[in-house]
């Protein structure tokens, strides 16, 4: 899925280009996770103001109304003057005077919704419970030590939930917890001072690195202008189960919490031998 530095990394790729863009046309293919809530001809006319994004969410700011387009689990979008024919995960094209904006989405799991603006109910009940940005400045360590003080959950469960930080998603979270030196199974509440002090540092420090290498392309990620993400090769821990660590040799070992794979040194983030199955 993509993370909040590939949608990033997407914003980045196609936002200045398409600043100023007249829509000429939308086409739709199947179905995707939430209907587009306008008749595609309605959006003839429309000029693009502005491309924001809101944790996972891009925000296409028009001169009449909004568009909300989230990747969902293997979205991704393009954006050229001259595009392929469309193919069977092609699900949404918008034609530009600046270009063809599409997106690409085998499991149907993204969406681009239209709005009437951001205080559109809609909006509202996705973006209101989003937690702050982690490279904006409300993002400070009183933020972080506040939010987590109040959960009892294990610190990567709490951090995934997206309502403290938003975008910390489950490559970056296990990336920042090695970096911290933190057991990703410790309550959060338990957390020292010093502690999240380093978990802080280490989750600005792993996100806008992972934007400046591009994003993470594990699968089939690329930006609007087709390109790679490189953050994957640089990893610590992720994806990395039985590979020497890269700082003390370990082997890296993958744990379940919930319905996510959390990969971890043993060593590194001081974790007890209790917390892995005998094999």
């Amino acid at each position: 899925m993509p993370e909040l530095p590939e949608v990033e990394v997407t914003r980045r790729s196609f936002a200045d280009r398409i600043r100023g863009a007249t829509i000429r046309q939308v086409q739709l293919g199947k179905p995707l996770r939430w209907p587009l809530g306008v008749d595609p001809d309605d959006l003839q006319g429309r000029v693009v103001q502005e491309v924001r994004r809101r944790g996972k969410y891009l925000l296409m700011d028009l001169d009449q109304g909004l568009l909300m387009l989230h990747l969902g689990m293997s979205g991704s979008l393009r954006f050229d003057s001259r595009l392929p024919p469309a193919g069977p995960h092609d699900h949404f094209e918008m034609n530009t005077t600046q270009g063809v904006l599409r997106l690409n989405d085998p499991r149907r799991f993204g969406a681009i919704m239209h709005m009437e603006g951001e205080h559109d109910a809609r909006a509202r009940k996705l973006l209101d419970h989003l937690g702050v940005e982690p490279l904006e400045e409300q993002f400070t360590l009183q933020h972080l030590a506040d939010g987590l003080r109040r959960r009892k959950a294990p610190v990567k469960q709490a951090l995934l939930a997206g309502d403290i930080v938003v975008g910390v998603g489950n490559i970056y979270c296990s990336e920042a917890l090695f970096r911290a030196g933190i057991d990703p199974l410790l309550p959060a509440c338990a957390l020292k001072p010093a502690q999240v002090r380093r978990l802080w540092e280490a989750i600005r420090y792993i996100i806008q690195w992972a934007i400046d290498e591009g994003g993470s392309t594990l699968k089939d990620f690329s930006s609007a202008e087709g390109r790679n993400g490189y953050f994957q090769l640089q990893a610590m821990v992720y994806d990395r189960a039985g590979q020497p660590c890269r700082v003390c040799g370990t082997p890296i070992r993958m744990l379940r919490q919930g319905q996510r794979s959390t990969y971890v040194c043993a060593k590194c983030q001081k974790m007890p031998r209790s917390r892995f199955p005998k094999t």
